[in-house]
């Protein structure tokens, strides 16, 4: 399987150039169904099925598996979008450079998506029955949190042993154990407007509400813990020499464990329930839209295949907690095994100069190959015999 993968390089850096070139955000559903006609045409070539679940506002997701006579037991998870603007490619086109290939999307994930194909590919070149016992997820808003994604991967991931999710390796290669848990928060202050020199105790500053609440929001931060809190963005007044009656922030909340959220949204509710300022008025909307990913003793079981795998391929295989979501969390939180950036090494995803690690292209798709064999192999001699 290695030497037949060794001769798709140059295949896989073509496919790679094609998907990159192809705008993909997650609000151009016509570029993401790009995408997922190309990946279609390229997986029903192999023989598998492709099942398309169409979608309104996103890009449609898509479900590939050998057939439906086949109980796949390992589940892949990749996406097809991106947080680039439509017109990105056509400025920022694939780019090769001192060993590392640059583009909108190329390590997150579109590299992922040819390793993931390609490893099929070399699965089925070599007959192996692990190609029928795999099930990929294709999605198209994982970037905006998964919210027409979310409950397709929980129903697909419900009967699976092991959820391989193909975000990309961390800069050193590590590949990600755990992962904290994300909420996100709008918060509204309602004030009184006033001209600030003429008749200023007339008026009721929602800035200044908003700012007592920041300061509260922020003190919740515990980073021993694990839990922070960052108001990322806000907004309010209409001219200098106004009080003013409306201001907002957006709050982003990441947390360790699952047993901290109820705990953080109580906190959270109590700050906002009432106003420090009188004669204002606090409006609270949002909630928690992943679960953390939490290192468990079924993680540790899968690290350690996975780890053997690349011990015989000489590839060093560390992991590593991370601050960033994914849909991860969601087959993690249900209790499937689940490990993530098993894509290729690369960086500064969502930047201009986000890359891939050439050398690593190969030996990551490689590994992954390998780590189906060796998963498909272990849940058949775990199957207790028939009476």
């Amino acid at each position: 399987m290695n030497d037949y993968l060794e001769k798709q390089q140059e295949n896989m850096l073509y496919l790679l150039e094609q998907l990159v070139n192809i705008d993909s955000g997650t609000s151009d559903k016509a570029g993401v169904d790009r995408i997922g006609a190309l990946m279609a045409t390229l997986y029903r070539a192999l023989g598998l099925k492709v099942n398309v679940f169409p979608e309104a506002d996103y890009g449609n997701h898509l479900v590939v598996r050998a057939s439906q006579q086949h109980k796949p037991t390992i589940l892949i998870i990749t996406h097809m979008d991106t947080v680039f603007e439509k017109g990105t490619a056509k400025l920022r086109p694939f780019l090769v450079k001192d060993n590392r290939a640059y583009g909108p999307g190329v390590i997150d994930m579109k590299a992922s998506l040819v390793a993931v194909y390609f490893a099929m590919k070399a699965l089925k070149e070599i007959k192996s029955k692990a190609f029928y016992d795999v099930e990929i997820l294709l999605t198209s808003d994982e970037e905006i949190g998964s919210v027409t994604s979310k409950s397709l991967i929980e129903s697909h991931a419900k009967d699976k042993k092991f959820a391989l999710v193909m975000e990309p390796a961390r800069k050193n290669g590590a590949i990600v154990s755990a992962r904290r848990g994300k909420a996100h928060y709008t918060l509204e202050v309602f004030g009184k407007a006033a001209h600030s020199g003429i008749e200023p105790e007339k008026g009721r500053s929602a800035i200044e509400e908003l700012a007592h609440k920041i300061i509260q929001l922020h003190d919740i931060t515990d980073e021993e813990k694990g839990i922070h809190v960052n108001v990322g963005i806000i907004e309010g007044g209409s001219s200098v020499n106004t009080i003013s009656d409306h201001a907002s922030a957006e709050i982003d909340v990441r947390f360790r464990k699952q047993e901290q959220a109820d705990q953080i949204e109580q906190k959270i509710e109590d700050i906002t329930s009432h106003a420090d300022i009188e004669g204002t008025k606090v409006r609270l909307e949002g909630e928690i839209n992943r679960p953390p990913m939490e290192k468990t003793a079924k993680t540790e079981s899968l690290l350690r295949i996975i780890r053997k795998v690349g011990d015989e391929l000489h590839i060093k295989i560390t992991d590593t907690e991370t601050g960033g979501g994914s849909d991860a969390s969601f087959t993690a939180a249900i209790g499937i095994p689940t490990v993530d950036g098993l894509g290729p090494v690369g960086g500064n995803a969502h930047r201009e100069d986000e890359y891939l690690e050439i050398d690593s292209f190969l030996p990551r798709t490689i590994l992954l190959a390998e780590v189906i064999k060796q998963l498909h192999r272990k849940i058949n001699q775990t199957k207790k015999p028939q009476s």
